[in-house]
Protein backbone atom coordinates (compact mmCIF):
# COMPACT_ATOMS: atom_id res chain seq x y z
CA UNK A 1 0.00 0.00 0.00
CA UNK A 2 1.12 3.57 -0.69
CA UNK A 3 1.33 5.90 2.32
CA UNK A 4 1.61 9.68 2.17
CA UNK A 5 4.81 10.69 3.95
CA UNK A 6 2.89 13.34 5.94
CA UNK A 7 -0.05 11.05 6.77
CA UNK A 8 0.01 12.06 10.45
CA UNK A 9 -0.95 15.69 9.81
CA UNK A 10 -4.45 14.78 8.61
CA UNK A 11 -5.01 11.60 10.62
CA UNK A 12 -4.12 12.98 14.05
CA UNK A 13 -6.46 15.94 13.49
CA UNK A 14 -9.35 13.72 12.42
CA UNK A 15 -12.24 12.98 14.81
CA UNK A 16 -12.11 9.41 13.47
CA UNK A 17 -8.61 8.98 14.92
CA UNK A 18 -9.89 9.78 18.40
CA UNK A 19 -12.94 7.56 17.92
CA UNK A 20 -10.87 4.56 16.79
CA UNK A 21 -8.45 4.78 19.71
CA UNK A 22 -10.78 5.96 22.48
CA UNK A 23 -10.70 2.57 24.23
CA UNK A 24 -7.09 2.83 25.37
CA UNK A 25 -6.77 1.67 28.94
CA UNK A 26 -6.39 4.77 31.12
CA UNK A 27 -6.04 2.73 34.32
CA UNK A 28 -3.15 0.82 32.78
CA UNK A 29 -1.58 4.10 31.65
CA UNK A 30 -1.91 5.61 35.13
CA UNK A 31 -0.40 2.51 36.74
CA UNK A 32 2.50 2.66 34.27
CA UNK A 33 3.14 6.34 35.02
CA UNK A 34 3.02 5.66 38.78
CA UNK A 35 5.57 2.89 38.33
CA UNK A 36 7.77 5.21 36.25
CA UNK A 37 7.67 7.91 38.91
CA UNK A 38 8.58 5.40 41.61
CA UNK A 39 11.52 4.30 39.50
CA UNK A 40 12.68 7.80 38.46
CA UNK A 41 12.00 9.49 41.83
CA UNK A 42 11.93 13.03 40.40
CA UNK A 43 12.25 15.87 42.90
CA UNK A 44 9.15 17.85 43.84
CA UNK A 45 8.35 20.46 41.21
CA UNK A 46 10.50 18.78 38.54
CA UNK A 47 10.10 20.16 35.02
CA UNK A 48 8.63 17.55 32.67
CA UNK A 49 7.89 17.49 28.94
CA UNK A 50 5.32 15.16 27.36
CA UNK A 51 6.15 14.93 23.65
CA UNK A 52 3.22 14.02 21.37
CA UNK A 53 0.89 14.52 24.33
CA UNK A 54 -2.38 14.17 22.41
CA UNK A 55 -5.29 15.56 24.43
CA UNK A 56 -3.05 15.92 27.47
CA UNK A 57 -4.49 13.33 29.85
CA UNK A 58 -1.12 11.92 30.86
CA UNK A 59 0.43 15.37 31.16
CA UNK A 60 -2.44 16.36 33.47
CA UNK A 61 -1.91 13.20 35.52
CA UNK A 62 1.74 14.16 36.01
CA UNK A 63 0.83 17.76 36.89
CA UNK A 64 -1.68 16.53 39.46
CA UNK A 65 1.27 14.77 41.14
CA UNK A 66 2.88 18.16 41.76
CA UNK A 67 5.24 18.47 38.79
CA UNK A 68 5.50 21.34 36.29
CA UNK A 69 4.46 19.77 33.02
CA UNK A 70 4.48 20.97 29.42
CA UNK A 71 2.82 19.04 26.62
CA UNK A 72 3.50 19.44 22.90
CA UNK A 73 1.69 17.87 19.97
CA UNK A 74 1.42 18.45 16.23
CA UNK A 75 -2.38 18.23 16.26
CA UNK A 76 -4.02 21.59 16.90
CA UNK A 77 -7.32 19.78 17.52
CA UNK A 78 -5.77 17.81 20.39
CA UNK A 79 -3.95 20.85 21.79
CA UNK A 80 -7.13 22.94 21.80
CA UNK A 81 -8.78 20.25 23.93
CA UNK A 82 -5.74 19.94 26.20
CA UNK A 83 -5.55 23.69 26.79
CA UNK A 84 -8.87 23.58 28.64
CA UNK A 85 -6.97 21.83 31.44
CA UNK A 86 -4.12 24.35 31.69
CA UNK A 87 -3.12 25.77 35.06
CA UNK A 88 0.00 27.22 36.67
CA UNK A 89 1.67 23.77 36.60
CA UNK A 90 0.39 22.61 33.20
CA UNK A 91 0.72 24.14 29.74
CA UNK A 92 0.31 22.96 26.14
CA UNK A 93 1.72 24.03 22.78
CA UNK A 94 1.22 22.96 19.20
CA UNK A 95 4.68 21.95 18.05
CA UNK A 96 6.38 19.66 15.53
CA UNK A 97 8.74 17.36 17.44
CA UNK A 98 11.30 17.61 14.66
CA UNK A 99 11.94 21.25 15.62
CA UNK A 100 13.80 22.45 18.75
CA UNK A 101 11.82 23.18 21.91
CA UNK A 102 13.24 24.74 25.12
CA UNK A 103 16.87 23.65 25.10
CA UNK A 104 18.42 22.35 28.40
CA UNK A 105 15.18 22.97 30.27
CA UNK A 106 13.52 19.76 31.47
CA UNK A 107 14.41 17.21 34.13
CA UNK A 108 12.46 14.43 32.39
CA UNK A 109 11.15 14.08 28.84
CA UNK A 110 8.44 11.48 28.16
CA UNK A 111 7.41 10.00 24.83
CA UNK A 112 4.55 7.62 25.58
CA UNK A 113 2.73 4.86 23.68
CA UNK A 114 4.64 4.69 20.36
CA UNK A 115 4.50 8.41 19.63
CA UNK A 116 7.71 8.25 17.61
CA UNK A 117 8.96 6.77 14.35
CA UNK A 118 6.26 8.30 12.13
CA UNK A 119 8.58 9.95 9.69
CA UNK A 120 9.60 8.81 6.24
CA UNK A 121 13.27 9.72 6.45
CA UNK A 122 15.80 8.72 9.06
CA UNK A 123 16.92 12.33 9.14
CA UNK A 124 13.47 13.39 10.41
CA UNK A 125 13.47 10.64 13.05
CA UNK A 126 16.94 11.76 14.15
CA UNK A 127 15.75 15.36 14.31
CA UNK A 128 12.84 14.31 16.54
CA UNK A 129 15.15 12.44 18.90
CA UNK A 130 17.50 15.46 18.92
CA UNK A 131 14.59 17.64 20.07
CA UNK A 132 13.88 15.25 22.94
CA UNK A 133 17.57 15.14 23.88
CA UNK A 134 18.25 18.86 23.64
CA UNK A 135 15.17 19.68 25.73
CA UNK A 136 16.77 17.85 28.66
CA UNK A 137 19.02 19.44 31.25
CA UNK A 138 22.37 17.75 31.63
CA UNK A 139 21.70 14.79 33.89
CA UNK A 140 18.06 14.74 32.77
CA UNK A 141 16.33 11.56 31.69
CA UNK A 142 14.38 10.47 28.63
CA UNK A 143 11.66 7.82 28.76
CA UNK A 144 10.75 6.51 25.30
CA UNK A 145 7.98 3.91 25.14
CA UNK A 146 7.82 2.09 21.79
CA UNK A 147 6.29 -1.05 20.37
CA UNK A 148 8.51 -4.14 20.23
CA UNK A 149 8.80 -4.65 16.48
CA UNK A 150 9.59 -8.36 16.66
CA UNK A 151 6.56 -9.02 18.84
CA UNK A 152 4.24 -6.89 16.71
CA UNK A 153 5.41 -8.56 13.50
CA UNK A 154 4.70 -12.04 14.87
CA UNK A 155 1.25 -11.02 16.19
CA UNK A 156 0.12 -8.80 13.30
CA UNK A 157 -3.59 -8.92 12.42
CA UNK A 158 -3.62 -8.23 8.70
CA UNK A 159 -7.36 -7.57 8.26
CA UNK A 160 -9.80 -6.26 10.84
CA UNK A 161 -13.21 -4.55 10.89
CA UNK A 162 -14.42 -2.48 13.84
CA UNK A 163 -17.60 -0.46 14.32
CA UNK A 164 -17.92 2.38 16.82
CA UNK A 165 -20.73 4.93 17.11
CA UNK A 166 -22.12 4.02 13.69
CA UNK A 167 -18.69 4.36 12.05
CA UNK A 168 -17.16 1.30 10.37
CA UNK A 169 -13.36 1.01 10.28
CA UNK A 170 -11.97 -1.47 7.72
CA UNK A 171 -8.31 -1.85 8.70
CA UNK A 172 -5.62 -3.47 6.53
CA UNK A 173 -2.08 -3.94 7.84
CA UNK A 174 1.20 -4.99 6.25
CA UNK A 175 4.94 -4.85 6.84
CA UNK A 176 6.95 -3.23 4.06
CA UNK A 177 10.40 -1.64 3.88
CA UNK A 178 10.89 -2.08 7.65
CA UNK A 179 7.68 -0.19 8.40
CA UNK A 180 4.33 -1.19 9.85
CA UNK A 181 1.72 0.15 7.44
CA UNK A 182 -1.98 0.52 8.15
CA UNK A 183 -4.73 1.59 5.78
CA UNK A 184 -7.99 2.62 7.45
CA UNK A 185 -11.10 2.80 5.24
CA UNK A 186 -13.95 4.53 7.03
CA UNK A 187 -17.70 4.46 6.46
CA UNK A 188 -19.60 6.99 8.56
CA UNK A 189 -23.17 5.68 8.46
CA UNK A 190 -24.59 8.75 10.18
CA UNK A 191 -23.09 11.29 7.78
CA UNK A 192 -23.13 8.86 4.82
CA UNK A 193 -19.51 9.67 4.18
CA UNK A 194 -16.42 7.66 3.32
CA UNK A 195 -12.82 8.54 4.13
CA UNK A 196 -9.45 6.84 3.99
CA UNK A 197 -6.47 7.41 6.26
CA UNK A 198 -3.16 5.67 6.77
CA UNK A 199 -0.46 5.10 9.35
CA UNK A 200 3.22 4.27 8.95
CA UNK A 201 5.47 3.45 11.90
CA UNK A 202 9.10 2.41 11.60
CA UNK A 203 9.83 -1.14 12.73
CA UNK A 204 12.73 0.05 14.88
CA UNK A 205 14.52 -2.58 16.96
CA UNK A 206 16.45 -2.23 20.19
CA UNK A 207 19.66 -2.12 18.14
CA UNK A 208 18.25 0.72 16.02
CA UNK A 209 17.44 2.75 19.13
CA UNK A 210 20.84 2.03 20.65
CA UNK A 211 22.44 3.48 17.53
CA UNK A 212 20.11 6.50 17.43
CA UNK A 213 20.55 7.22 21.14
CA UNK A 214 24.34 7.00 20.88
CA UNK A 215 24.25 9.47 17.99
CA UNK A 216 22.56 12.01 20.30
CA UNK A 217 24.93 11.29 23.18
CA UNK A 218 22.26 9.60 25.30
CA UNK A 219 23.30 6.85 27.70
CA UNK A 220 20.77 4.03 28.06
CA UNK A 221 20.24 3.10 31.71
CA UNK A 222 17.46 0.53 31.53
CA UNK A 223 15.25 -1.29 29.01
CA UNK A 224 11.90 -2.77 30.04
CA UNK A 225 9.62 -5.03 28.02
CA UNK A 226 6.17 -4.08 29.31
CA UNK A 227 4.25 -1.67 31.54
CA UNK A 228 4.95 -3.85 34.58
CA UNK A 229 8.72 -3.28 34.16
CA UNK A 230 9.58 -6.87 33.31
CA UNK A 231 12.93 -7.31 31.59
CA UNK A 232 12.95 -6.80 27.83
CA UNK A 233 12.79 -9.97 25.74
CA UNK A 234 13.22 -9.54 21.99
CA UNK A 235 10.62 -12.22 21.17
CA UNK A 236 8.09 -12.13 24.02
CA UNK A 237 7.93 -8.52 25.20
CA UNK A 238 5.06 -6.41 23.82
CA UNK A 239 6.88 -3.10 24.50
CA UNK A 240 10.33 -1.57 24.24
CA UNK A 241 10.64 0.99 27.04
CA UNK A 242 13.97 2.78 27.12
CA UNK A 243 15.18 4.99 29.96
CA UNK A 244 18.25 7.05 29.11
CA UNK A 245 20.29 9.88 30.60
CA UNK A 246 21.76 12.99 29.01
CA UNK A 247 25.29 13.20 30.52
Amino acid sequence: MDIDKCWFKDWFNSPYYHLLYNNRDEKEAAAFIDKLLAYLQPPAGAEMLDVACGKGRHARYLADKGYDVTGIDLSIESINIARKMENEHLSFFQHDMRLPFRVNYFDIVFNFFTSFGYFESQRDNDNALRTLTNALKHGGRLVLDYLNSNYVASHLVYDEVKEKDNVVFDIRREIKDKKFLKKISILDKTLMRRATFAESVNAFTRADFEQMFAKQGLVIQEVFGDYHFNSYDEVRSPRLIIIATKP
